[in-house]
């Protein structure tokens, strides 16, 4: 998606650390599932947590996926918030 950076350019970098989105929001994320990777529902339960970014992938079209140090499954950029 590229919010601030544009495509294929990570909002957070390796090491950066990130706030995982409210509950509400991953809720209404997960029940849309119009993304590339869909969250598992037991990743609701990392809602609000701070993580370090452990590395960063890019699916076609500019959908950036990031793992966390600590926290479980993959995680869309939109589902991230600066810490």
């Amino acid at each position: 998606m590229g919010k601030t950076k544009g495509l294929n350019n990570a909002e957070f970098e390796v090491g950066a650390e990130v706030r995982v989105a409210d509950r509400a929001f991953l809720e209404r994320f997960l029940e849309e599932g119009q993304y590339h990777n869909e969250l598992e529902p037991e990743q609701l339960e990392y809602a609000d947590r701070v993580a370090k970014v452990k590395s960063v992938d890019f699916f076609h079209g500019g959908d950036e996926i990031y793992t966390l140090e600590g926290i479980p499954g993959v995680w869309h950029e939109e589902c991230l918030r600066p810490a």
